[in-house]
């Protein structure tokens, strides 16, 4: 099945996998806050778990073997997902801002 007119072949998905890193580590390196700097880290994760979907499609002997790493990065992302918030949180609470600058202003 085409899907969008592309043929399902290995560069399709690294390409894809790429973009999707790409657009995170822009993100990363242009977000002043901590909710934009978050959802940067999810798109480089979301990269990564299509790069390893994809390896796992075409190269590797079982097929699984990619879907059970991108598993675990699913994992990992909403464990540092949730660990973030709960430190946005705290920052807000503290500064009254989600801004970068803003803990960098410490007192003392």
């Amino acid at each position: 099945m085409n899907l969008l007119g592309l043929s399902q072949h290995l560069e399709t998905y690294l390409v894809l996998g790429a973009l999707l890193f790409a657009f995170g580590l822009y993100g990363m390196a242009l977000r002043r806050t901590f909710i934009g700097m978050l959802i940067s880290s999810e798109l480089i994760l979301c990269g990564a778990s299509v790069n390893f979907m994809a390896f796992g499609r075409f190269v590797a002997p079982d097929q699984t073997t990619g879907q059970i790493v991108a598993l675990f990065v699913m994992a990992i992302a909403a464990a540092e997902a949730a660990i973030a918030l709960s430190i946005i949180i705290a920052v807000y609470r503290d500064f009254r801002s989600i801004e970068t600058d803003a803990p960098a202003d410490l007192k003392g």
